[in-house]
């Protein structure tokens, strides 16, 4: 995916973009790769972004890496991170892939849905 979009939205918002993907693929046209993620109330946008996972979504700019790794880098506990983690996979914002280590197992890594991502919030 090369895109995803975080902005306030309603049900209409939400079917228009359908509507408009549909459309594409009955003429035959490529489907942009991006990815919308709508909030219907301010407040749950501002639940989800914290500053804190803003933070955590600007570490990963850099790269994936592992749960430890961003918060050594973010000098915060190991288990917030993890939390805050799962909850921005939840949204779409990250991936989290298991990562083979050539004779120590396993790890868990941490990635950005897309390289760019763009918040859009109008209030009228």
């Amino acid at each position: 995916m090369k895109k995803v979009t975080v902005t306030l939205g309603d049900e209409n918002a939400f079917f228009a973009r359908g509507r408009a993907i549909a459309a594409l693929a009955d003429a035959g046209k490529p489907i942009p790769s991006e990815w919308t993620i709508s909030f219907g109330d301010p407040a749950d946008l501002l639940k989800v972004l914290t500053p804190a996972r803003l933070e955590l979504i600007s570490a990963l700019k850099a790269g994936p890496s592992s749960i430890t790794a961003i918060a050594s880098l973010l000098q915060r506990d190991r288990s917030s991170v993890s939390k805050d983690v799962e909850q921005l996979q939840v949204c779409g914002l990250l991936q989290v892939v298991q990562k083979v280590l050539p004779g120590h197992g396993k790890q868990k890594e941490v990635r950005l849905t897309a390289p760019r991502m763009q918040l859009q919030a109008l209030l009228a």
